[in-house]
């Protein structure tokens, strides 16, 4: 069969009376609305046409109608635009708002893969704490928590060799590694508090991931995903005259804000990030300060 008799090809007249529609609808709207505006208008001050016009009231609505017909799919598309996936960037100092927020809902759901998700635990620590006084609507938390396996060599973070060439450093990686272990260990406890003590129940878990932390990324009750990129040219010293160190600040990453607002379009970004980490999750291994703890 030749293409001629494909799809696309049948598809012709229906494209030229979109295109036909597109050229002659503007033209057609501005002669009826002139019409009626310059009918109007006469039939105030030459009586003939007023008289002619006087019980006729039907037929400017009629017209009126037909307008609002003809600008309908115009204002289908005005409104699709504004309604589209809302998106803003903010910085990870803000993380404390999205936090919040979350926390308003019965079941909180908090998501993070990034590097050491200090920037997350900080406003986490504060607000969990906050549930031993006032739980408000919260039932249920879970937080999970996803971080480089730094028991591997990597090349970020590293120290910096000849030519800004990284060198792995396995001390600066356990140090890496020893801030996770605190962080996990005191969202950890404070979970077994709030779940002891409260109605509301905590869990708290890290796990590892393999590769360099590139991609910074929190969900918030699977309804909003903050992503952004590390800086992995940042650079700092443990001491004034000591070596350099690839070391990226979460502090002073820009999040793109993705939300979902009813929109098929925003929907499925959302639906995408929540597969990606959900499956990321599946995959990652629970870290070796956690193998002596229950699952």
């Amino acid at each position: 069969m030749s293409e001629r008799g494909s799809g696309p090809a049948d598809a012709g007249p229906g494209r030229n009376l979109k295109r036909y529609q597109e050229r002659f609808e503007p033209i057609v709207t501005r002669v009826l609305l002139l019409g009626i505006f310059v009918t109007g208008l006469s039939a105030q001050f030459v009586k003939p046409i007023g008289d002619a016009l006087e019980g006729k009231a039907y037929l400017g609505g009629a017209l009126l109608s037909l307008v609002g017909y003809v600008l309908y799919d115009q204002v289908k598309e005005l409104a699709s635009s504004v309604r589209a996936p809302v998106r803003a960037l903010v910085n990870s100092s803000q993380l404390g708002t999205f936090v919040s927020e979350a926390f308003q809902a019965r079941k909180v759901e908090i998501s993070f893969l990034g590097y050491t998700g200090e920037t997350l635990y900080n406003t986490l620590y504060h607000r969990l704490e906050d549930l031993l006084d006032s739980p408000g609507p919260t039932r249920r938390v879970s937080i999970r928590m996803l971080v480089p396996d730094f028991g591997q060599p990597m090349t970020v973070p590293s120290r910096v060799g000849d030519d800004d060439a990284p060198i792995d450093d396995s001390d600066f990686r356990m140090r890496v590694e020893q801030r996770c272990r605190e962080y996990d260990g005191i969202l950890s406890d404070l979970a077994e508090r709030l779940t002891a003590t409260t109605r509301v129940a905590v869990e708290c878990e890290y796990r590892l991931y393999p590769g360099i932390p590139r991609d910074k990324i929190c969900i918030f009750n699977r309804e909003r995903v903050l992503h952004g990129l590390y800086d992995l040219s940042a650079r700092m010293r443990l001491n004034h005259l000591g070596p350099e160190f690839y070391d990226p600040k979460g502090y002073r990453t820009d999040l793109i804000v993705w939300s979902k607002e009813g929109t098929a379009a925003a929907e499925a970004a959302i639906s995408t990030w929540n597969k990606h980490f959900d499956d990321l999750w599946l995959l990652a291994r629970r870290p070796q300060w956690r193998q002596g703890t229950a699952v």
